[in-house]
């Protein structure tokens, strides 16, 4: 028995010792994604201008990407709806992109959300939501 017991603990070592030996490209690859991050809100002359840092790490180009949004205002009601294009992604390519929501005040945004997305040529617009991933560098509140 006692031989039996030694034998299983060295094939277990062995077996533990050999899945650490696989290399990082045989494990799982991360989930494909639409990075989006709001990284400024600034008063513009038009308004409020956001710009958000984009990432597309779904492995397609996008011909045209474009999301509706939903800007929420300090008491947490929706101010207004609008869709902000934008354009090409490129796949593995990050890209800044700014938009001026003209007379919006951006003291007054509590709140983004993206409602939906609108266009997303290269793949299907479900699937693009899916992969989007939100983050903010902003006191504003982001995501879907």
């Amino acid at each position: 028995m006692k031989r039996l017991t030694a034998s299983l603990r060295l094939l277990t070592s062995a077996f533990a010792m050999s899945l650490a030996a696989v290399p990082t490209w045989a494990q799982s690859a991360p989930a494909p994604a639409l990075s989006l991050e709001l990284n400024t809100a600034q008063p513009s002359e038009k308004g409020c201008r956001l710009t958000f840092v984009v990432n597309n790490a779904l492995g397609a180009d996008l011909s045209k990407a474009a999301f509706e949004i939903a800007l929420f205002n300090e008491a947490g009601v929706v101010d207004r709806l609008t869709v902000l294009d934008f354009k090409d992604l490129p796949a593995g390519k990050t890209k800044v992109t700014r938009f001026d929501l003209a007379g919006a005040n951006c003291g007054k945004l509590s709140r983004v959300l993206i409602n939906s997305a609108t266009e997303c040529a290269g793949i299907e617009p479900a699937a693009c939501m899916r992969a989007l991933k939100t983050s903010t560098k902003t006191a504003v509140a982001f995501g879907v």
